[in-house]
Formats: structure tokens, sequence, C-alpha cells
């Protein structure tokens, strides 16, 4: 009994264990503190809710052979520049969501098989590269955003300003979309349905490829690529294959981020999104080499979790200054930082 309670403790992982718990104190002080216990839940499961996808990106570039997409930032301008057309279009509600995810993933494809290209040259210097390329995607399209030919003015400064704002809103488009849908309370905490419905169909559409012909030969060159080859599986068309879906995820999950944040962000915002999808699905127990859907689930509830508890527990224990964004930093920082460090596998 023993023996098999140690291998089940090995097995879930000391990192997730700690967490929970440190979670599980998280909440026994909001409630001896008498915070809003329902909002905090519903808060926890809407935040996972909108960082699932970006996550799920992860998971065919890890199981291709790529490793953590650190690029993917490529991605999610790709979803953000599809927002932004949408806008420009005049577009609001369902049809500006369905037409900034159609720009977004056509997009994506595109840039997903430029960026798969790139990764194949480099093999074994993916991440570091990857790193490298979302960054300079990124400040690239900090020049586009000032030069955009765009009028709305949805976008544009005020006043003649040059260039895009910073922040758009997405009150009179898509913002908050899938947050309303089917938005009811089960028994006495406030669920999202349709947040949480939407990207749980898209965890089940990548599960449900793992198994399919060309998943598992694309999972095949990424644990065993010599056994791959002498299969007559083609390395770098299955790394590309795992390369565009990651890309196409991360468009697709910015949206979902946008419309549940209720702004769209522009200019540098995008710079570094791909760390907290890193660390949340090494949080959740994957590897650089093994990555499933319950890692992402487990991975993105809990990082998500400790952060929308952990700040108003703060304030309540120090109400003397407003500290929740030093917390908020330093409770998600430090968990990237420690995530990154596991980067080898293991706990």
């Amino acid at each position: 009994m023993g023996q098999k309670f140690r291998q089940f403790i090995d097995n879930f992982g000391y990192t997730r264990i700690v967490i929970i718990l440190f979670l599980f104190v998280l909440l026994v002080s909001a409630f001896a503190l008498e915070l809003q216990i329902k909002s905090l839940l519903s808060g926890i499961l809407i935040r996972t809710g909108m960082n699932l996808l970006l996550t799920l990106a992860m998971v065919p570039s890890i199981q291709s052979g790529t490793g953590l997409n650190f690029g993917l930032p490529v991605g999610i301008l790709c979803g953000v520049v599809g927002a932004v057309l949408s806008i420009a279009m005049n577009l609001t509600g369902g049809q500006a969501f369905f037409a900034a995810n159609v720009i977004g993933v056509l997009l994506a494809v595109v840039a997903g098989y430029v960026y798969g290209l790139l990764l194949n040259r480099v093999k074994n210097q993916e991440m570091l590269i990857g790193t490298y390329a979302g960054f300079s995607v990124v400040s690239g399209m900090c020049m586009f955003w000032i030069l955009a030919p765009f009028r709305s003015p949805k976008m544009i400064w005020p006043y003649g300003g040059r260039g895009l704002r910073v922040t758009v809103s997405l009150e009179d488009t898509f913002g908050g979309i899938l947050n309303k849908f089917l938005f009811r309370p089960y028994k006495w905490i406030d669920i999202p349905w349709g947040l949480l419905g939407y990207v749980l169909i898209f965890c089940l559409f990548i599960w449900l490829f793992s198994r399919s012909k060309t998943g598992i030969a694309m999972q095949t060159v990424g644990s065993n690529p010599r056994f791959a080859e002498a299969a007559g599986i083609s390395i770098d068309g299955m790394r590309i294959v795992g390369t565009i879906l990651s890309t196409v995820l991360g468009a697709m999950g910015i949206l979902v981020y946008a419309q549940s944040y209720g702004f769209l962000q522009l200019y540098t915002a995008p710079l570094y999104m791909a760390f907290p999808a890193v660390a949340a699905i090494l949080i959740g127990g994957a590897t650089v080499h093994k990555a499933s859907i319950t890692h992402v689930i487990i991975g993105t509830f809990l990082f998500q979790a400790l952060l929308v508890v952990a700040l108003p527990v703060t304030n309540a224990v120090l109400p003397e200054g407003n500290l929740s964004e030093v917390v908020r930093i330093i409770i998600s920082n430090g968990i990237i930082l420690y995530a990154l460090t596991r980067i080898g596998g293991g706990d």
C-alpha cells in the first residue's frame, strides 16, 4: 500500500501537489476572510477557459518534436490581425468573431508553414530560435500598427493621432461573446458554459487528431525520429504539420482571450504571451518530449487559479496598499521561472 501510494505521488508530481496544497490554503484563507468565494470560483473557470487554447497550442509542437513553442506570438499576431480586419469591416457579434477566426486561421496556416520551414533548418535549437522569431515578428508588427491604413474610429488614435491605439475595445464588436453565451449558475457557482464548451471542443479535436494516422505519425517523429525515418515517415513534413497546428491554435486562442478580456492589445502585448502557456503546460506535467490534453487542463487550471485567488487574499491581508499588481507579477513570474527550470523534464 505504501509503495503504491509513493508511486502515485511520483507519477502525479511533487510540484503539482505543492501547488494544490498552496491553492487549498489560499481558498481556506479566502473563506476565513469572508471574500466572495462564488466570484473567485467563477473567475477561476473564466480565466481557465480564456487561456486554455493558448496552452493547448503547445501540444502539437511538443508532439511533433519541435519542443515548446516559444514562437507562439507568430500565431497570436495572426489572430490579432484577423480581429483588426473584422473591426475594420464594421462587423459585430458572431459575424465579427467568425470573420476574425477565419482570417486569423488562414494567416496562421501560411505563417505556420513558413515558421515550420525555419524550425526544420535549426533542429535542436527550436526553442531558442522560436523565441527570437516571436520577438522579431512582434517588433516588426509594431511598425505595421503605426503605418496601417485603417480609418475606423474604434481603432485609431483620437484627434488625428497616427496609427492604431495600444488597446482597442471590443465592446461594440465581439467582446464577451463566448463568456455571455450560456452563462448560467450551477448550484451556487456561475459557470461560463459557452466559453468552456468552445475551448473543450478544440481539446477534443486535438485528442482525436492525436489518434489519427497523421497524429500518430507526428508523435512518432517527436518521440523516435530514427524509427519514423525507417518507417518512411517524412520527419520535416510532420514537424511542419505540428507547427501549423500550434500556430493556428495560437491565433484562435488569442481571440478567445481577447473576447473574454474585452480588449484587443497591440504593439508589444503579445511579446511574452508564450511564457504563461509554457509554464502552465509544464506545471500540468508535460515535458519537452511529451504532452497531453490532461497536462493542458490541469496546468492551466492550477496556474490561473493561483493568480485569481492569491490577489484578493493578499489585498485583504495587507489593506494598507494596493499590492495586487505586485503580487500578480511575483506569482506569475515565479511560476513561469520555476516551470522553465523543469524544461528538462521531471518534478
